[in-house]
């Protein structure tokens, strides 16, 4: 099923995640060759694929949402 990317967050990697509209997170990873997504690297990028439709598997297995892990008392 297709879901809008709504926000986006960086993982314990620094690699960055789509959040989706459903609840569940995607990577979304500029890797060449095998990822060209060159619009992810730049805050501009990314802001112009707010809305872009990305297949989420994980409502095709209906998966619960994702959360963010963060670090007690020490995360901004």
């Amino acid at each position: 099923m297709k879901q809008p990317i709504i926000s986006y967050h960086q993982d314990e990697l620094r690699d960055w995640v789509a959040e989706l509209g459903c609840g569940h997170f995607q990577h979304v990873r500029h890797n060449p060759p095998w990822q060209v997504r060159e619009w992810v690297v730049s805050p501009q990028g990314r802001e112009q694929f707010i809305g872009y439709l990305l297949y989420c598997l994980k409502c095709d297995v209906d998966a619960p949402k994702d959360k963010i892990e963060r670090a007690p008392n020490n995360s901004y």
